[in-house]
């Protein structure tokens, strides 16, 4: 099924010197499995499908832009992780890449606990039903409010992240005559391969307390001393979108270095190590991500070698992965507006939404895939860059694509893996209306998240 051409926008071998980006793909009409949910695929009439639903049927019903959530394959993807580490593991969720109450009962019907950052996310946890004691509480700069709640909800963990924090938090507990089981949050020098902004384990930043200079083996010593605080284990984030392990392999080493010399001190062995999230996902076909039980394995191994060479017993271990559960799950659906050729540059096909749905291009100079979903088409590659409608320059979706040269206004494009961080980064710019999340299940799909209105953004405006 194809459509009459549009005027043809610059060919790859007309603007690009050879070998200056990959060839463009052999099927421009295929949709590669790897950055899809598992539930997607094309009908016979070439229409984009997903849970058994046409996303045409699905624009119809719900508009564009919109993300629509493979509940089976999110629900698959929980099983994976909770299998691959066992009962012997923790495998926490991170809300941060996108949390709804309808994701909470997910996580809780599968078994997961959950990573929650603010008082927001905290609300979300309880309100769907996350007994208290499944929940960790993460942040930088907790306040008194959060703390308080957090504490008196009975959450099963906070990782402190300083050392006016572990005050804070053992003070609040002690009034409310408990005693709060808390992480601490240690960096350790691990520069994983990634992007500047989303590396967390170098000593330049603001998480956590540097195993170099002392200040996480001070952290231990005032920690241990509050009758307050339960201190259960050591807890370090490398970094994200990573595809290997070893970054976590020095990671290990440094953090199990650390319990040898809290043994050695103060004669106790914590019983707990959280290695956090960061694991990479595909958000093109060229990204190839390691399967759960692959990394499980790898992180496992890690952590009992490195106990194994310092006489300490193989701590519980716990990890935090978000995109990698939800990432994949969910893609964004758009609709084709204006399409404008640069000769001898670029065509630019503008869609409805943009950096206010998804600002992870322009943040961190995200890579993402697009494909035409709403018919096939014959007619060769054309090099495009997606953008939005926002008044921004780097507004852009995705920067170098190759669509079909007939690509039109009215056509329906969709950029898969958009599941984390794209509805959780997602604002008003330019006072746009933030997108619908829909889930799609069985040939059925309901709201989770509904599109704001003017209403919503008339209704905040109280001058």
């Amino acid at each position: 099924m194809s459509r009459s051409a549009h005027p043809a926008g610059p060919r790859y071998a007309d603007v690009l010197p050879e070998g200056h980006h990959p060839a463009p793909p052999a099927d421009l009409n295929a949709l590669h499995p790897r950055v899809w949910s598992r539930t997607v695929s094309r009908n016979e009439d070439g229409v984009a499908t997903v849970g058994g639903l046409d996303v045409k049927r699905l624009a119809e019903e719900f508009g564009t832009p919109a993300y629509f959530l493979d509940e089976d394959d999110f629900r698959a993807r929980c099983r994976a992780w909770r299998e691959a580490f066992g009962p012997d593991a923790d495998v926490f969720y991170a809300g941060k890449a996108f949390l709804s109450r309808a994701v909470v009962r997910w996580l809780t019907e599968e078994g997961l606990n959950l990573d929650v950052c603010s008082a927001g996310e905290l609300a979300t946890a309880l309100d769907a039903g996350m007994p208290a004691e499944r929940i960790a509480l993460h942040g930088n700069n907790k306040s008194a409010e959060e703390i308080t709640r957090a504490v008196e909800a009975g959450v099963g963990r906070i990782v402190v992240d300083s050392f006016q924090e572990i005050v804070r938090v053992a003070h609040t507990a002690q009034r409310a005559g408990k005693r709060q089981r808390v992480q601490i949050r240690v960096t350790v020098g691990v520069e994983a391969h990634t992007h500047e902004f989303i590396a967390t384990a170098h000593e330049d930043q603001k998480f956590g307390l540097p195993l170099a200079g002392g200040q996480a083996a001070e952290a231990v010593r005032r920690a241990l001393k509050l009758d307050g605080l339960e201190l259960i284990g050591i807890h370090s984030h490398i970094g994200s979108q990573i595809f290997d392990t070893s970054g976590f392999e020095v990671a290990a080493h440094r953090v199990v270095g650390l319990l040898r010399e809290i043994r050695d001190e103060h004669g106790v062995e914590l019983p707990e190590i959280d290695l956090g999230g960061g694991l990479g996902i595909a958000y093109t076909p060229e990204d190839d991500p390691r399967e759960p039980r692959e990394i499980a394995t790898a992180l496992r191994g890690i952590v009992e070698r490195e106990c194994a060479a310092a006489g300490l017993a193989v701590p519980r271990l716990s990890v935090e992965p978000g995109r990698a559960i939800v990432g994949p799950t969910a893609f964004t659906l758009y609709e084709v507006g204006t399409v404008k050729e640069l000769p001898g540059l670029r065509t630019y096909v503008s869609v409805d939404g943009g950096m206010s749905d998804n600002i992870r291009t322009a943040l961190y100079d995200a890579d993402y895939s697009v494909s035409l979903v709403s018919r096939t088409s014959t007619a060769g590659p054309m090099l495009s860059r997606v953008v939005g409608k926002h008044c921004e320059s780097g507004d852009i979706v995705v920067r170098d694509a190759f669509l079909p040269a007939d690509v039109a206004p009215g056509d329906l494009l969709a950029v898969p893996a958009t599941g984390a961080y794209c509805r959780s980064m997602a604002s008003n710019y330019n006072h746009a209306l933030r997108p619908p999340v829909v889930v799609v299940k069985d040939g059925e799909a309901r709201v989770i998240v509904r599109r704001e209105t003017e209403e919503d953004l008339l209704r905040l405006d109280v001058g």
